[in-house]
C-alpha cells in the first residue's frame, strides 16, 4: 500500500517533515507528530472522496519513550487550507511553531 496523494501534496507545505512512505513525521526532542491518511468507513457516502488525514501527537515521557496523547481527523479537500489548519492544530497542541524547534 503506497502513500496517498494528499500526503505527497502536504509534504510540499511541511518540508521539515520526514516522509516514511506511510506517513509524514515531525520529530523534536520532546514531540513526535504523525500525519497519516486514515480510512473511515462511511455509510451513505454521497460521493465524498476527500481523504481523512489523522494527526497524532506524541509527547516524550520521562523514560524517553514517545507516548500517544491525542489525535484529530481533518477532512478538507483544498490542500493549502488543510495544511493551514493542521499547522494551527499542531502549534496549539505543542505550544510552538512548526518552523521553530519542531
Amino acid at each position: 500500500m503506497g502513500q496517498s496523494d494528499m500526503l505527497k501534496l502536504l509534504q510540499d507545505f511541511f518540508p521539515t517533515a520526514v516522509n516514511t512512505g506511510q506517513s509524514l513525521v515531525f520529530i523534536s526532542e520532546n514531540w513526535r507528530i504523525e500525519l497519516r491518511e486514515h480510512q473511515i468507513p462511511r455509510f451513505g457516502q454521497n460521493g465524498h472522496n476527500t481523504p481523512v488525514i489523522r494527526v497524532k501527537v506524541f509527547k516524550k515521557a520521562l523514560n524517553g519513550e514517545f507516548v500517544h496523547g491525542h489525535y484529530e481527523d481533518f477532512q478538507i479537500a483544498e490542500v493549502s487550507e488543510l495544511a493551514s489548519q493542521i499547522e494551527r492544530y499542531i502549534q496549539n497542541a505543542v505550544g510552538q511553531n512548526l518552523q521553530e524547534n519542531l
